[in-house]
C-alpha cells in the first residue's frame, strides 16, 4: 500500500455568527488512491464551529494550499510514450483531446503543476501505466 500524501494550512476568516476571527484549518490528502479534502473552523468568541469535506477541492482552499506550499510539478521520463500519458491525463482529468495536448506539452516541459496530492495522484496513475513519473517541487 502506498503512503498517504497530505498538504495542510491554517488560516483566519471572519465568523459568520459574531464577526470575530475564526481559526480555520484545511487539508487535501491522497489516501488509498483517492483525493479528499476537509476544512474545520472554530470561533473562540462565540463557539461557532463548522466542518466540511468532499472530493472536488474548492478553488479557495486550492489557492490557499498553493500559496502556502508552492506548486509541485509533475515530471515524466523523457522517453515516455506520449500516447500513454495522454490516455492517463484524459481519464484522470476528464478533459478532451484538444485540451490534453496542451496539458501534455506542460507535462513534458515540467510546467504542469498543482497541489502535492494532485500531482502525486497523477504520478501514481502514470506509474501504473508504465510511465516513470514523479511529483516534485522545483
Amino acid at each position: 500500500m502506498e503512503q498517504a500524501v497530505f498538504e495542510s494550512i491554517e488560516y483566519s476568516a471572519g465568523c459568520q455568527d459574531c464577526g470575530a476571527g475564526l481559526k480555520c484549518w484545511g487539508v487535501q490528502a491522497l489516501v488509498n488512491g483517492s483525493l479528499r479534502w476537509d476544512t474545520e473552523s472554530r470561533c473562540p468568541a462565540c463557539g461557532f464551529a463548522v466542518a466540511a469535506c468532499g472530493g472536488d477541492l474548492p478553488a479557495e482552499l486550492r489557492d490557499r494550499l498553493l500559496s502556502e506550499h508552492g506548486p509541485p510539478r509533475l515530471r515524466v521520463d523523457a522517453s515516455a510514450s506520449n500516447t500513454v500519458i495522454m490516455r492517463v491525463l484524459r481519464a484522470e482529468l476528464g478533459i478532451g483531446l484538444a485540451e490534453v495536448k496542451a496539458v501534455l506539452s506542460e507535462v513534458l516541459t515540467g510546467a504542469f503543476s498543482g497541489t502535492m496530492p494532485e500531482m502525486e495522484f497523477l504520478a501514481r496513475r502514470l506509474r501504473v501505466s508504465g510511465i516513470v513519473a514523479v511529483a516534485a517541487r522545483p
